[in-house]
Order: structure tokens, then sequence, then C-alpha cells
């Protein structure tokens, strides 16, 4: 299993510099920031800088295992859990808080499935109402049009995999017929949960996008916010 880790670990460090929907370098964010510092555990995982210690395992998963993440190395607040929630929007709306980096999966009766996002670096965070107009299982991915003028050096296209900055799944949000460009997605940078690093996209744990793919069916509303109360 440690072999599996550190194998994975090594193609995830080689993935991390294509930035997608996706993020800066590894050399700016290696490890959580802010009160995350004062965990001894992440400041042990940054002092030996390995990327094996956060991982503990796999979840079995087609066509790839999903990895899955050591939570000692992040704040409790991040983790997926039930909360109580009194938003008012109907059962199955994803409410997505970008300022305090929470998704929300109202379940009715007052809660909520909460989940810890990454979201849109300044200048990058979209936000509105949207529809998921499509979902993916281990999605390729492409860079857009402003992406490739950003950073001419990107791939043109990514399959779907471990190193592939969509991660395990994808939530397409469209309004209407037309796709936003945004996307719910995975990430094989866990250190980036909590922050606000990416080109827009949000993102979230690979074992926790695959559990809010696993509840949500195509057509669910996705709110996406600005000043919400935590």
């Amino acid at each position: 299993m440690l072999a599996r880790i550190v194998t994975l670990c090594a193609a995830l460090g080689a993935a991390l510099g294509l930035a997608a929907c996706n993020t800066t370098t590894t050399a700016e964010i290696p490890y959580p920031r802010g009160d995350a510092w004062l965990n001894p555990a992440v400041l042990a995982v940054a002092a030996s800088d390995d990327y094996s210690a956060w991982y503990t395992g796999f979840k079995p998963d087609e066509p790839f295992d999903v990895p899955l993440v050591n939570r000692a190395l992040m704040r409790p607040e991040l983790m997926r859990q039930e909360v109580a929630y009194t938003g008012g929007e109907a059962p199955g709306t994803i409410v997505v808080d970008i300022d305090n980096r929470f998704l929300y999966l109202v379940q009715g009766n007052g809660r909520a499935m909460r989940y810890g996002i990454g979201v849109g670096r300044n200048g990058f965070a979209w936000r509105g109402d949207a529809r998921i107009g499509r979902k993916g299982v281990w999605p390729g991915w492409g860079p857009t049009d402003n992406m490739l003028r950003i950073n001419p050096d990107l791939p043109t296209f990514m399959p779907g995999g471990l190193e592939n900055p969509l991660g395990a799944r994808a939530l397409y949000l469209y309004q209407g017929d037309r796709d936003t460009l945004f996307r719910i997605h995975g990430t094989n940078e866990p250190w980036s949960i909590g922050e606000a690093v990416s080109s827009g996209c949000v993102r979230l744990l690979n074992e926790d996008i695959v559990d809010l793919y696993e509840r949500v069916p195509v057509g669910a509303r996705v709110i996406v916010r600005r000043g919400m109360r935590a």
C-alpha cells in the first residue's frame, strides 16, 4: 500500500504545474496555510516534504481507485459533515459559499450536507444560478481559450485519471443550454481545500466529489454565492 501511495504522489506531483479549472504551483502552496500551520501533523509533513503523508489508502472505484486523504492534515470544519442549515432552498439544491469555502447540499428539515471546498482566485471566482447539465466519471480535461492565452504551454487535452486536474468526478454547470465552463470537481491537491487558488471552478476532495456525485442528479439547481453567513 505504501508503495502505491508513493507512486500516486509522484504522479500527482507531475500534474501540479498544469493548472486547470486548476491551481497555482506546488512551490507556491505546498501545504495548507493559515491556521493549518498550527497543526503539528501538518508541520511534520511540511518538514519532511513527504507527499505520501497526505494519503492513507484508496477507495475502490473504476477505472481508478480514489485516493483517501489523511484527515489529520485538514481543518475539522472542512471535513464532510451534516450541519444545521436555514437557507430555505429546496432539498437537493447545491449552495456554494465562496467566501467561507463551503458547499452545502440542502437536505430539508433544517439540515444540509456540508463539504469543504477550494474556490477561484480573486478575479476568477464565478457566481450565479445554474444547474447541473451533465456529470462525468474520471473526466477528461481541456483548458479554455482564456487559459491558453494566459498559459500557452498547457496541454490541449488530458484524459481522465489520477493526474487529471478534474479528479474523480465533475459536475458541469449550465445556464439554460449554455455550458458556463465552470465545474464542481475533484482535486489532486488536497492542501488547496479551504483556499482561493483555482481558475474559478469549485473543487472538493476526490472522496467528497464522489459522495456528492452520487447524491445529486443531472438538472439539480446550483447557487454560487458570496457574502453568506458561515
